[in-house]
């Protein structure tokens, strides 16, 4: 089986360094601001990692949750890093708000009300400044 991370095309990548990339979602059904931090050495969990790799990965994590709340000013910043349907190292960056689609609830969980959110239109350009 191809790897689609391994292999992805057409992302919008907010930071690339030779370890890891970051990418905006923007297929995620109900979820306005969603990120992905990507390790790009195809490995799947974070004890395949040495220590500093660890770091460095999850440093990337906290970067993209700090710059995702100061341009969003989400109610909450979900971390998750499951890769059951793909085995390739990456956590799920997602902000989370009070009227979006199945807010208290998991993301993935049922919708309780239509999804009617607005952000800002540049919202992943602001994040990617913030990375650079």
């Amino acid at each position: 089986m191809t790897c689609p991370i391994c292999h992805a095309e057409h992302e919008d990548v907010l930071l690339q360094t030779p370890n890891l990339r970051v990418i905006a979602v923007h297929n995620e059904a109900g979820s306005p601001a969603f990120c992905r931090v990507i390790w790009q050495r195809h490995v799947a969990e974070m004890t395949d990692l040495n220590a500093a790799e660890r770091a460095e990965l999850m440093e990337a994590v906290y970067r993209v949750e700090a710059a995702m709340r100061r341009v969003l000013q989400p109610a909450k910043i979900n971390l998750a890093s499951l890769g059951n349907v793909v085995p390739h190292l990456h956590w799920h960056v997602i902000a989370r708000f009070e009227n979006d689609a199945s807010f208290p609830a998991p993301i993935w969980a049922p919708p309780v009300r239509s999804h009617e959110m607005t952000l800002p239109e540049d919202w992943t350009a602001q994040v990617k400044a913030l990375l650079a």
